[in-house]
């Protein structure tokens, strides 16, 4: 087991006063078997009142309201978990799906469906090109190693880029430039996965590093992919892994763009924009 104490604040500076409208935040991790919170600590100003829910995908959600005008917002958040996945291999496949092509079998397919809708369906021809390069369609293959592969590609065949803009890139313009953010990588890889048939989702959360370790972090995007027997298992296609004690989830959903940390309109002048500054810091405690 891993402590691991999580670090993110966001803060925006107006250059006048205005009225912000309600925000949506996603900064508390996903808690199972294989994460637990130890202690949370939310801060934000200006005056606020937040509430708590959880969504259709079981993510825990902050609505944030404000009640006065503000030249500035900061959000700061302090969590510290406790990470139980020391071996990310570990796990079994049921016989039927343990090789690559199957279909899932009635009783989950009716759950799985939303999860294998292709939300780029024009970036077909250019997924379909992309993927006979690392499996020729038909092809009887080991699962994990099908995923494996595809993971693996990725990550060979693409340069990383941060970018700063938000939204994500869509797989044929990935394709098309050769490279992209994490967000990106996981969507292409998402795409992939539903292209021949399998349910996969985007997750987005924090990635434990020597550089978060100093405070220079980021939120970090994968993906997971369902495999009957052994549940949702994640696949980053920024350093070619399976997700392990590293990554630590904080929201799942079908749509990529569905689930940024923090997100929320203001009512005032759009000029000049106003200034945001990010941090994340993710320290393991020994």
């Amino acid at each position: 087991m891993r402590r691991l104490r999580i670090n993110h604040t966001t803060s925006y500076e107006y250059s006048e006063p205005v009225t912000l409208l309600p925000h949506q935040l996603l900064l508390r991790p996903r808690e199972g078997h294989d994460i637990r919170i130890e202690s949370s600590i939310l801060e934000i100003s200006p005056y606020h009142k937040i509430n708590w829910h959880r969504d259709v995908y079981g993510n825990s959600v902050a609505i944030v309201s404000f009640s006065e005008p503000t030249t500035t917002l900061k959000i700061a958040s302090e969590v510290v978990i406790q990470h139980y996945v020391e071996t990310p291999l570990d796990f079994v496949i049921v016989d039927y799906a343990a090789k690559f092509p199957f279909q899932y079998n009635p009783i989950e397919r009716t759950d799985l469906l939303p999860y294998q809708v292709s939300l780029y369906p024009k970036d077909t021809p250019a997924l379909k090109k992309w993927i006979k390069q690392v499996w020729p369609p038909g092809q009887l293959t080991d699962t994990f190693l099908f995923l494996d592969s595809l993971n693996k590609a990725i990550v060979d065949e693409f340069d990383y880029m941060a970018r700063e803009e938000p939204g994500v890139q869509t797989p044929e313009q990935t394709l098309e430039k050769g490279s992209g953010s994490c967000r990106d990588f996981a969507t292409l890889f998402i795409e992939a996965c539903r292209y021949v048939g399998l349910a996969a989702r985007f997750v987005s959360g924090y990635l434990h590093t020597p550089a978060s370790e100093q405070g220079h972090g980021a939120t970090h995007a994968w993906s997971e992919v369902y495999l009957p027997g052994a549940g949702w298992k994640g696949f980053d296609s920024t350093s070619g892994n399976i997700v392990g004690s590293d990554q630590i989830a904080v929201a799942v959903n079908r749509d990529p763009e569905a689930i940024p940390p923090v997100s929320g309109n203001f009512v005032g002048p759009l000029e000049p924009p106003p200034i945001m500054r990010v941090q994340v810091k993710v320290n393991e405690i020994k």
